[in-house]
């Protein structure tokens, strides 16, 4: 039977998480799963190779980031349609129901070629389940930021009805093989973070619009605490807002945006974090705003004191 729908995730150093995706996938021979495994410290793909022969598991020697892993998965695919989805979310219900549910959404690219990408509703694992994201408001030129619609409400089905969205959820999107091959691959310059929002722009582009379908939810494991203020994280957001506001802001509009970024946004950051005693956090900081101004791309990596060490 051929292959028409590709779900793609990556895997670094998550292997029990990786399989509760896997086994939360509904079977059908028009489906294939490929995992990337990001250079697991532990031999994770041999792991997951062992355990489910039935997916297709790519082991990379390096830790390509997000885009660069998902683009492993696009190399190796076959489906018209490729589902990326983090591997620490899972799809709840019966076989049947899930698979008619991603059936829906391939459906609903089908029928509209102008649609190049759709998310589904994601909603957070713990407490209540909360909505993580029922679509996006577009994004603002100057501060850099947005909101997702409906983050932290109950879901009492004021977000089922299908809308367009300004940017896709990287935590699970479905996009066509044809708004790939006209926008191109994921943007590996950013490593971690923003490169959902970047890809979004290139996919619209193309031509193409995002949607917002509520058919299937996605139960996202992320944590409300951890990681949220680290070094690592500030570092990336830090840098990878500018590199979004280069690729995506035209100018004079994006100097607007550069001394908002740098001279009212990185200050305050740092001073707050030196307050609060996070002198790691406060230097990731300023190390993003430098490495942005030295054409640093991709990876950095970090001491376990949270500097920024060299390529």
């Amino acid at each position: 039977m051929r292959i028409e729908l590709s779900i793609i995730t990556v895997n670094y150093n998550g292997l029990e998480d990786t399989c509760e995706l896997i086994e939360s996938i509904p079977s059908d021979e028009s489906i294939e799963v490929i995992v990337v495994d990001n250079a697991s410290k532990a031999d994770e793909a041999s792991e997951l190779s062992r355990r489910y022969p039935q997916v297709r598991v790519i082991r990379s020697d390096t830790n390509l980031g997000f885009a660069g892993g998902n683009n492993l998965g696009i190399e190796a695919s076959q489906g018209d349609y490729l589902f990326f989805i983090n591997n620490d979310t899972i799809l709840k219900g019966n076989n049947e129901d899930k698979l008619k549910s991603l059936q829906s959404l391939v459906s609903f690219l089908k029928k509209d070629s102008s649609i190049g990408a759709v998310c589904p509703k994601l909603r957070f694992t713990w407490d209540t389940q909360p909505i993580q994201y029922a679509g996006y408001t577009p994004l603002s030129s100057v501060t850099m930021r947005n909101s997702s619609i409906g983050y932290g409400e109950s879901d009492c089905g004021q977000y089922d009805t299908p809308h367009p969205t300004p940017y896709a959820h990287g935590a699970a999107m479905m996009v066509s093989r044809k708004a790939i091959a006209a926008a191109g691959v994921m943007p590996t310059c950013f490593f971690l973070y923003y490169e959902e929002l970047d890809w979004s722009m290139m996919i619209r582009r193309a031509g193409f619009d995002i949607w917002y379908n509520p058919v299937l939810t996605v139960f996202h494991k992320e944590s409300r605490t951890t990681g949220q203020n680290s070094p690592l994280r500030t570092y990336y957001i830090t840098r990878n807002r500018l590199l979004f506001a280069r690729r995506n802001i035209k100018a004079p509009r994006r100097w607007l945006t550069y001394a908002y970024l740098i001279f009212l946004v990185a200050p305050r950051d740092i001073i707050k974090n030196i307050a609060k005693r996070k002198v790691a956090v406060s230097r990731a900081t300023l190390s993003g705003v430098c490495d942005f101004f030295r054409g640093v791309q991709g990876f950095r990596a970090f001491s376990p004191k949270g500097k920024v060490q060299g390529k």
